[in-house]
């Protein structure tokens, strides 16, 4: 039997696991460290499916620590700009930017330029009049060019007040492209991890990029009333939770803030728009504007360096897979797909029902 010990207890037998719902994550990690050590694969498979099975409050958390443990992957849940993070760029940069001229514009990445013409050096000299936004993009606007701006899961703006005299060294570190102001400020654009994803355009009108050609309406202009939203949905037959991070449908909502506005909806990411009656439709628009609303308030003013865990302190549900739901206290559960996962309260949102995760059934077997 292993034992991990922490303020409450976790215990794994082979036949019967007995466990503290009280356990700590660490106190997790740590008994899957310890089990990831002392046994061989098909012993481990047997007492991981044993206990994902019985021990229902504490599977998504034991999941995630097998995997952290074993070195696998770990998505770091509710970093990735959405609408109310770019809203918040987009005020902070219309305070920085606008009225002040650019000296240059360095790209640094071979992947973040998206156009070549014209070309970058066309900003030199050029005032910024306005910065804007679009969906998720940023738009800085100078002279008649527009520089848009997509951050992407792993891409990020810092501020600088200067920089170094060296010059940077293109394709060194998560640097991906510089803009230096003739007052010496500025600011980089990073991006870190493996996939490379952050975009940048320069282009005469923002319609000319493709991703900004297709978006839906934005869910926080004047215009984005309860009827706009109904017809939207009525033209689709999906899962809610596709349906709302749909960029051509509705701009602006990823990942995270789906979750978060599901969540306030009390509605299951799994269920059908062709099942929404009028009332379902009334309250998921209302908890979208809220959600968002709430989420822009939040993060106003907050320095851009600050933005990401501004949003990650703001989540409900998001990221905090193994926790107890701050509404019921129940706990928050995970469904993992290739490339990303969702999180859910199973009372608030599926009436007590754990939702299938496919990923993990095969992982079981």
């Amino acid at each position: 039997m292993i034992d991990a010990f922490g303020p409450g207890r976790l215990m794994f037998g082979s036949d019967w696991p007995v466990c503290l719902l009280a356990a700590p994550s660490a106190g997790v990690l740590e008994a899957a460290r310890a089990l990831t050590g002392r046994l061989g694969e098909e012993e481990l498979r047997s007492v991981f499916a044993g206990t994902a099975r019985r021990v229902h409050g504490l599977r998504t958390t034991w999941i995630r620590a097998v995997r952290q443990a074993s070195g696998g992957p770990l998505r770091q849940a509710g970093v990735m700009p959405e609408l109310p993070e770019v809203e918040a760029l987009r005020d902070f940069l219309d305070d920085h930017l606008v009225g002040k001229e650019i000296a240059r514009v360095l790209p640094l990445a071979i992947s973040v330029l998206k156009t070549y013409d014209p070309p970058v050096t066309a900003l030199e000299g050029a005032t910024v009049t306005s910065v804007a936004r679009h969906g998720k993009f940023l738009d800085i606007a100078a002279g008649d060019l527009h520089l848009l701006v997509h951050l992407a899961r792993a891409g990020w703006l810092q501020w600088r007040d200067d920089f170094p005299a060296t010059p940077p060294r293109p394709g060194k570190g998560p640097l991906a492209l510089r803009t230096v102001l003739t007052g010496g400020d500025g600011f980089d654009l990073t991006e870190r991890g493996t996939t490379k994803r952050l975009a940048v355009h320069l282009v005469h009108d923002p319609a000319e990029v493709p991703g900004v050609a297709r978006l839906g309406p934005d869910p926080l202009a004047d215009s984005f009333d309860r009827e706009t939203f109904a017809r939207l949905l009525g033209g689709v037959s999906r899962q809610i939770k596709g349906a709302l991070r749909d960029q051509s449908l509705i701009a602006g909502i990823g990942n995270a803030y789906s979750d978060e506005i599901l969540h306030v909806a009390k509605m299951s990411p799994f269920k059908l728009t062709t099942g929404l009656g009028e009332d379902d439709i009334t309250h998921l628009y209302t908890a979208l504007r809220t959600t968002l609303q709430d989420a822009v308030e939040r993060s106003r003013g907050v320095a851009a360096g600050k933005l990401k865990a501004e949003k990650k302190s703001g989540m409900r549900v998001h990221g905090r897979a193994g926790q107890p739901c701050p509404v019921c206290g129940d706990t928050v559960l995970e469904v993992s797909f290739s490339d990303s996962s969702l999180q859910y309260c199973p009372t608030c949102q599926t009436g007590g029902k754990p939702l299938a995760d496919r990923r993990l059934s095969r992982l079981l077997k």
